[in-house]
């Protein structure tokens, strides 16, 4: 059971027209934010912010994003983020192969190096204490111009609020992201968790 229970869909008619916006990145409404609806003025700003966060602006991809944050969701354990970073990396056109390897993108030849710097960041800003470095600011900066750096820490700092939600909540997990979970991170012990 989770801590807050969530209300349906169309509970709050501002959050779900906004929401429709999941329907592309999961296809479905995350029961993340149906939770959230509980205090309308939390789900509006979160959508809203997810939707800046997420948008283009530079040479960090849809799917290089929801790597960023599968990486960030992985080094704080919450499984929900998890399934749902890799299910929206696979719906925005990861590679087939980087979805099998993402547990080893530091040695799959399926990741660029600057993919691998990226993800590198993901994993240095999600760790408590803060793990970035001069080497991880170097590696960046081969690669990646300021506003794209930006772009990642958005990324890195959404997931670190959502990966606190999810957990401390108990967030049921949908179907849909049960089964991305269990096609690309099963193998290596990823299971749903609290999150049943």
């Amino acid at each position: 059971m989770p801590l807050v229970t969530p209300l349906s869909p169309d509970h709050d008619k501002d959050t779900q027209e906004l929401a429709k916006f999941f329907n592309e990145t999961l296809g479905f409404c995350p029961n993340s934010v149906l939770t959230m609806q509980h205090r309308p003025a939390i789900s509006k700003a979160f959508i809203n912010l997810n939707k800046a966060v997420m948008e283009n602006q530079g040479s960090v991809t849809s799917s290089l994003k929801r790597m960023i944050a599968w990486v960030s969701s992985n080094a704080t354990g919450c499984r929900y983020c998890q399934a749902h970073a890799i299910r929206a990396a696979e719906r925005y056109g990861a590679e087939q192969e980087q979805l099998d390897n993402i547990w080893e993108y530091k040695t799959h030849p399926a990741f660029s190096d600057a993919e691998r710097a990226a993800l590198d960041f993901s994993l240095a800003a999600s760790l408590v204490p803060n793990a970035v470095d001069e080497k991880i600011k170097s590696e960046l900066y081969k690669y990646w111009n300021e506003g794209e750096i930006v772009e990642m820490l958005g990324v890195i700092s959404l997931f670190g609020y959502l990966n606190r939600w999810n957990d401390s909540m108990g967030t049921t997990l949908e179907e849909g992201a049960i089964e991305s979970g269990n096609q690309y991170l099963g193998k290596t012990g990823w299971e749903i968790g609290k999150h049943k």
